[in-house]
């Protein structure tokens, strides 16, 4: 009999824990007393995370017009969200940099994970949201249950892993996730995002990343992470043929108002901003 997804994720701490300084910037960002200073006093005190933060805020994908030196400039010149989103991003990463598992390569997990954090980046732009940063992490953290399952069952992850990849049709992992434990990768995602205090709208679009259609507080952001998954497993395979995608939702498209002639240029802006990214962020 499967387990509750309760019970599979109570004891989450004792399998990965965000890194305190990602933990200390999300409070500080959430306390409506705090201020920019207070945030970069935070990201200073750790020099490794600090020079990332600032290789990332300065790449190509950004597009600033001037060169940012400092934490604090960054804070103030992009804003407590972005930086925010940014910690979270490479907390995350980190968090599970360590985690062992013999069923996928991290390499992999995270090269698509970077994929769909960009596209869902660019995506957002082209709408003119204005925290596109936050879709770039939605997208960035949209399969990290899948990182959990692998590590905390790994026999049982491997069952749904197979069944696949042979079983009928084609079946999608979230689904064979379903048959054998009784719940997803994105449920467990959203549970461990939640746990650590993310934001509603990051775990809203873990948890329903394969079905916009069931969410209904967030589905212009939930629609595009949706859809960028899409096209990341476009971008991981140079490709710009549908039919070569994971399967998406019409209803995402209606809520985006999009038309799919944006899936080869987005697939092309994706692929040129990976490697750069991938060195900022994964390197």
């Amino acid at each position: 009999m499967p387990m509750t997804l309760e019970a599979f994720t109570q004891d989450i701490d004792h399998l990965v824990s965000l890194p305190s300084v990602g933990v200390r910037v999300n409070e500080v960002v959430n306390d409506p007393n705090s201020t920019a200073d207070d945030i970069a006093k935070l990201i200073i005190q750790d020099p490794a995370l600090a020079a990332r933060i600032l290789r990332i805020a300065n790449s190509p994908a950004y597009g600033l017009s001037t060169q940012i030196t400092t934490i604090t400039r960054a804070v103030s010149i992009v804003g407590t969200q972005f930086i925010r989103d940014l910690v979270l991003a490479t907390s995350t990463i980190s968090a599970f940099k360590d985690c062992p598992n013999e069923l996928v390569s991290l390499d992999n997990f995270w090269d698509h994970s970077l994929y769909c954090g960009i596209a869902a980046r660019l995506l957002a732009e082209q709408r003119g949201m204005k925290h596109a940063e936050t879709e770039f992490l939605a997208g960035l953290l949209h399969d990290i249950g899948q990182l959990v399952i692998f590590h905390k069952a790994p026999v049982e992850a491997r069952r749904a892993l197979l069944l696949s990849i042979e079983g009928p049709d084609d079946l999608a992992l979230h689904k064979a996730e379903q048959e054998v434990f009784g719940f997803d990768h994105a449920q467990v995602g959203a549970a461990l995002l939640r746990h650590w205090h993310f934001p509603d709208l990051l775990v809203a679009c873990v948890e329903h990343h394969h079905a916009p259609q069931e969410e209904h507080k967030f589905p212009i952001e939930i629609s595009l992470v949706h859809i960028a998954n899409s096209i990341a497993t476009l971008a991981e395979i140079d490709s710009v043929a549908e039919e070569d995608a994971v399967r998406t939702e019409p209803l995402a498209w209606n809520i985006l108002a999009l038309s799919k002639d944006i899936i080869e240029p987005t697939v092309r802006a994706t692929q040129a901003q990976f490697s750069e990214m991938r060195g900022s962020l994964l390197g």
